[in-house]
């Protein structure tokens, strides 16, 4: 998917055409005032206040796009103009909006763009004229508080977007089309896996029996591949005292990510936004020895960040998650080893769950930023040449990008390709000097002196609710059979036959018998209403129950997805699942 605020060309194009919309809605609503109207990542939008009259669905967007290709039609250059401040002031008296604008700017000269009848104040560029904006289709549009204050005005928030041609558009919209059916809120709400309410609170989703079905795999698989690495496993409270978080530097450099203080019997206490200060208490809970070392702490961990409001969606970004964090507490001839352990890990995972669609970012500080990253020259170089040096000797294909390190260490991010959207950061692993430093943690080394552990903060499925967001939409919610939160659902031809039922029973038992998710539906329902109601819950096998099946001992099976049906001897769909399942085989 297209980044408009990152192509200049399109920047500029999406820009005209925000102008070009503001000029359709003041012909229809003439007293219509104007707040901004950027480009951002998904094309451009304008903020309006039209009075009483309100946006009310595609008929009235419709009526907009009407007006907009009127006044493309005509051709009219973008002319841009300089005035001085007063002008400006006087141009547009009669909109607070715009007033409050001009007069959070400098004195001197304030540019504003005419076309036609509409002239609008704009820093630019813009295109030339508004014949160029022609290939326009307008997209949502919401409510949204003047200057993002709830104690302000709601305005009227119009989306759309720009392309140079009617093919590029085209294109564009099939992607968003095709966006809304992998939408992982959308697929949510079809297989009923999450919800969320506005009474618990914005971005607090809740998972209901088959979503916690499909994280509880998601738990069970990363705990048994971890096990079998010589992980320990621990449980640690969602909350920490102020101070916890001061030591480790979270509080400098986090706070503002973080929910406030609780002030409870002279403590100050927060919902922890990691986990990375409980295990180091952990770790300091005793002296070790390098003998003991790596100690590989792990924990599907509950954690709370106050995000924005306007960046939360379904589960893949909230304000409550868990993630699959680990550190590992390792002496410094240890980091290349483990380091690429924690590699191969997160390359056989992505292989089990056949992503093959990523890249390896390796995530350095910017040195000019004394705020957002402890101030420590000297360890910041020894730990970013430590990571490029592993990352080099295990031959791992990775850009460098400045800037996007961890306050306390340089990483290594694995970033998918999502098959719509931008690419996001999944797995990541870092390097830390700084934070055994501040918890004063040691080893007793070989020569019998203390020393400071170096550790690797890592998350392979990163947190489990973005990663279960990542697969509904990669997969279209048909999540392999051992994933699936009902994996077969037996639905007699008569539900008030008793010989049918006893059969279906039977199935049902015997696949229960191997802990198969199954389920019987027995509702008196048209075969046809059950069917499709399992195809739009997404349920890998869906069994019709007939009575040449109960004659014959067999089982008539339709995988999702498909038209054609199958029939197996009971026992053989029995056994050929059970290896399915135990495979984790990819249908």
């Amino acid at each position: 998917m297209v980044n408009f605020k990152e192509d200049e060309q399109l920047k500029t194009l999406n820009h005209s055409c925000a102008h070009l919309m503001a000029q359709a809605i003041k012909h229809l609503y003439p007293q219509a005032k104007f707040w901004v109207g950027p480009v951002v990542a998904e094309g451009f939008y304008y903020d309006v206040d039209l009075g009483d009259d309100v946006i009310r669905g595609e008929e009235d967007l419709a009526a907009i796009e009407k007006e907009m290709k009127k006044v493309a039609k005509s051709g009219k250059k973008i002319i841009r103009k300089e005035i001085s401040k007063e002008e400006a002031l006087e141009m547009f008296k009669d909109d607070e909006y715009k007033l409050d604008l001009i007069n959070g700017l400098e004195d001197g000269t304030i540019t504003c763009y005419e076309q036609g009848d509409f002239t609008d104040l704009c820093r630019g560029p813009h295109v030339d004229n508004v014949k160029l904006c022609r290939n326009f289709k307008l997209i949502r549009h919401s409510g949204a508080y003047w200057k993002g204050d709830s104690k302000n005005k709601v305005l009227q928030r119009i989306y759309g977007v720009c392309f140079p041609t009617k093919e590029e558009l085209e294109e564009h919209l099939q992607l968003l089309e095709e966006a809304k059916e992998r939408d992982h809120r959308k697929i949510g709400k079809d297989m009923q896996l999450f919800m969320v309410d506005d009474l618990v609170g914005r971005g607090l989703p809740m998972f209901l029996p088959k979503g916690y079905t499909v994280w509880q795999e998601l738990e069970n698989y990363i705990k048994r591949k971890e096990r079998k690495l010589g992980y320990l496993h621990v449980m640690t409270p969602c909350v920490g005292t102020v101070n916890l978080y001061k030591t480790s530097g979270h509080w400098d450099h986090y706070k503002d990510n973080m929910f406030p203080a609780m002030e409870m019997e002279g403590e100050s206490f927060v919902l922890r936004p990691m986990n990375c200060p409980h295990h180091m208490m952990i770790y300091a809970n005793k002296m070790h020895s390098y003998k003991d070392l790596p100690i590989r702490i792990a924990e599907i961990a509950h954690d709370f960040r106050f995000e924005a409001s306007g960046t939360l969606k379904g589960i893949e970004r909230g304000r409550h998650f868990c993630q699959n964090d680990s550190h590992i507490f390792v002496t410094p001839d240890q980091i290349e080893e483990e380091f690429a352990g924690v590699v191969k890990l997160i390359f056989d995972t992505y292989k089990d769950f056949g992503i093959t669609d990523y890249r390896c970012v390796l995530s350095l500080r910017d040195p000019e930023d004394k705020v957002k990253y402890h101030d420590d020259d000297e360890m910041w170089n020894k730990a970013e040449n430590a990571l490029r040096r592993v990352l080099d000797d295990i031959g791992i294909d990775y850009t460098e990008e400045i800037g996007e390190a961890a306050f306390y260490g340089p990483k290594l991010d694995v970033n998918v390709k999502p098959a719509v959207g931008n690419e996001y950061t999944l797995s990541t692993c870092q390097l830390d000097f700084c934070l055994p430093a501040k918890f004063d943690l040691k080893y007793i080394d070989k020569d019998g002196e203390k020393k400071t552990p170096v550790v690797l903060h890592r998350a392979i499925l990163g947190s489990l609710d973005r990663f279960m967001a990542y697969i509904l939409e990669e997969t279209k919610g048909n999540l392999p059979t051992w994933l699936a939160p009902v994996q077969v659902r037996v639905m007699p031809v008569k539900t008030d036959n008793e010989d049918l039922m006893a059969y279906a029973h039977k199935v049902v038992d015997a696949l229960d018998a191997i802990d198969v998710r199954v389920e019987l539906d027995d509702r008196a329902e048209k075969l046809g209403y059950r069917m499709r109601e399992g195809q739009v819950q997404k349920v890998p096998y869906l069994l019709v129950i007939g009575f040449n099946e109960a004659e014959n001992g067999t089982v008539s099976y339709r995988l999702h997805g498909e038209a054609d049906t199958t029939v197996l001897p009971l026992d053989e769909f029995v056994q050929k699942i059970d290896t399915e399942i135990k495979t984790m085989a990819h249908k």
